[in-house]
C-alpha cells in the first residue's frame, strides 16, 4: 500500500508540539502572531527558485525534497553543493540557540538529500537571521532515527485522526494556534463531567 507523504515541517510542528501537529495538518488550522509573521518575511527571500554561485559553491534556493524510504516531501531553504556534497541550510528568524525540533527539520532534508543525489549528507546548519550566524548540525545516527521515528508517529497521528489534548505549558506562549488551541481549558473537561455527575447523582436517605 502506498503511503500517504508526511510534509517535513510537520517534523518540527510534532517535535514542538503534536498538538500543534496535528490543529496545522489534520484540523488545516493556522493563525498568525508575531512569530509566525516574521518567519514569513523572513522566509519570501528565500523562497524564490534559483540557482547561483559563489566562490566556486552552488546554490540551490527552495528546492524541492522528497524520500520514498520514509515518505517525506517538502522544500529546502537553501542547499549549498560543496563538490558533490548537499550542506541543507534552514532559515530562522530567531536568535542562535539550539532547538531540538529545528535540528530533526534539517536532518530530515539531508536524508532527503542522500536519497536524491546518492551522496552521504554527514552536516548541514540553521541561519539564525537574528543573529546573523550559522549553527552547525551534525546529522548523526541518534538525529537520523528519532526522523524516522516521529515521521512514523504522525503517521499514526494522522491515521487515527485524533488531535491530542492541550498541554498548557511554557511552548503555549510562543504558539501561534494559543486561541484556536485553548491550552487553558486542559483537565476542564474531566472536571466538568464530575461536576456533573455529582450534580445528578441519588443519594440515599
Amino acid at each position: 500500500m502506498e503511503r500517504e507523504p508526511i510534509m517535513i515541517s510537520a517534523l518540527e510542528h510534532y517535535s514542538y508540539c503534536p498538538r500543534q501537529c496535528a490543529l496545522i495538518h489534520l484540523e488545516q488550522s493556522f493563525d498568525e502572531n508575531i512569530y509566525t509573521l516574521r518567519g514569513q518575511a523572513l522566509h519570501r527571500r528565500v523562497d524564490e527558485v534559483k540557482t547561483e554561485y559563489q566562490e566556486g559553491i552552488r546554490i540551490e534556493r527552495a528546492l524541492p525534497l522528497w524520500s520514498q524510504r520514509l515518505a517525506l516531501i517538502g522544500k529546502a531553504d537553501v542547499v549549498e553543493f560543496h563538490g558533490d556534497i548537499p550542506y541543507p541550510v534552514e532559515y530562522k528568524h530567531g536568535p542562535r540557540r539550539k532547538r531540538e525540533h529545528d535540528d530533526l527539520q534539517l536532518c530530515a532534508q539531508a536524508i532527503c538529500l542522500e536519497e536524491m543525489t546518492g551522496e552521504l549528507v554527514p552536516k548541514g546548519a540553521i541561519f539564525h537571521h537574528s543573529s546573523r550566524r550559522r549553527r552547525e548540525v551534525l546529522f548523526d545516527q541518534g538525529l537520523r532515527d528519532l526522523v524516522a521515528e516521529t515521521t512514523e508517529a504522525i503517521r499514526e497521528l494522522f491515521v487515527s485522526k485524533k488531535t491530542p489534548s492541550p498541554v498548557n505549558d511554557q511552548r503555549c506562549t510562543r504558539c501561534s494556534l494559543l486561541e484556536s488551541c485553548m491550552p487553558s481549558t486542559s483537565g476542564k473537561e474531566d472536571a466538568t463531567r464530575l461536576a456533573q455527575k455529582k450534580l445528578f447523582q441519588i443519594t440515599e436517605f
